[in-house]
């Protein structure tokens, strides 16, 4: 009996992907893993729901969300753009970290994390909104709104909630243009 393979082709972090021979029934965290040798993606519950697992999936009209890794399958991304958390520092050419996004720097400086386990679905939740709120700035009354409500599906179990939210906040604050009316 053999397993049945599938040809997928992706891009990933800006990188055309060369094409991965995977089992059919392959789970897109571990092309990530054991293709592709992306290991900042992390499996938490391996039932989509912790949400430890997301990667950002870029669509053709401009706009990002989040996909959970453990519970879809790598064809799914056959011929899509996703980012992994690996994408959101800037490197180097010998590929060492030079930069952190606003994002992962307000992480840092909020203590954002405790094992960190949760921290790449995180991350990459408040990517997708910081980019949701450039093209539909919101206002200042609605920031705790719009923070709680784009990261309540995502489960931390160390309870790193209320430094998250903060390490949002603060990333949205400084970020020109996410604000009506505000001045940074």
């Amino acid at each position: 009996m053999s397993i049945k393979t599938i040809t997928v082709s992706m891009t990933i972090n800006g990188a055309a992907g060369r094409p991965f021979d995977v089992p059919e029934s392959l789970m897109m965290i571990d092309l990530l893993h054991e293709y592709a040798n992306l290991t900042g993606t992390r499996l938490g519950c391996g039932q989509g729901i912790c949400r430890a697992c997301v990667v950002i999936l870029d669509n053709d009209n401009g706009r990002s969300e989040e996909i959970r890794t453990c519970i879809t399958g790598a064809a799914y991304f056959n011929g899509r753009k996703i980012r992994t958390v690996e994408a959101h520092a800037t490197r180097n050419e010998a590929g060492e970290v030079t930069g952190l996004s606003t994002v992962q720097q307000k992480f840092l400086e909020n203590y954002g994390f405790q094992c960190g386990y949760c921290t790449p679905g995180f991350v990459n939740a408040a990517t997708v909104l910081i980019e949701r709120l450039k093209r539909e700035p919101i206002e200042a009354s609605q920031i705790e709104t719009v923070v709680t409500d784009s990261l309540n599906d995502h489960i931390c179990r160390c309870t790193g909630y209320v430094r998250y939210h903060q390490a949002v906040k603060e990333a949205i604050l400084a970020t020109p243009g996410l604000v009506k009316g505000a001045h940074t």
